[in-house]
């Protein structure tokens, strides 16, 4: 429309019973624009919405094991790991001992590292296996691709 009056611009809109909107209020002279704010605020928090579900979150997916597991549920629990490595997101792998079990801390430590060699090629060290109180934890995450 040109350089119009600030008067005539706000009695535009009123006559179309829309909003006079500024666009860029840094310009010489300011941009204004005759709209349906609320339906422009609308369409904007649509498109918000579909770009906040659009995106990838990674969590942290936890493994819990024992020091009494057995061979074949350790191989199930590092399938369960794999998924989740390859979805993009990291494990953490948490060993708790149980009662006298802690006295064993060199047994935990060898089952966390038997669980790592299974999923060595599908995931990298993130922070290495530790003892926490009664816990030893490690986190892995996925290779960079």
């Amino acid at each position: 429309m040109g350089e119009v009056s600030l008067e005539e611009a706000l009695s535009l809109a009123h006559d179309r019973e829309l909003d006079l909107v500024e666009v860029a209020p840094l310009a010489k002279p300011p941009v204004c624009k005759i709209m349906d704010f609320g339906k422009f605020l609308y369409r904007q928090n649509k498109i918000d919405q579909k770009h906040k579900k659009m995106q990838k979150k990674s969590e942290m997916k936890v493994i819990r094991l024992s020091l009494r597991i057995d061979e074949h549920d350790l191989d199930v629990k590092a399938n369960n790991a794999r998924k989740f490595l390859k979805e993009g997101n990291s494990v953490k792998v948490s060993l708790m001992f149980k009662g006298r079990e802690a006295t064993y801390n060199d047994l935990g430590m060898q089952k966390v590292e038997a669980f790592y060699e299974k999923l060595k090629e599908d995931s990298i060290i993130e922070s290495p296996a530790k003892r926490q109180g009664n816990t030893i934890n490690m986190v892995l995450i996925p290779p960079k691709q």
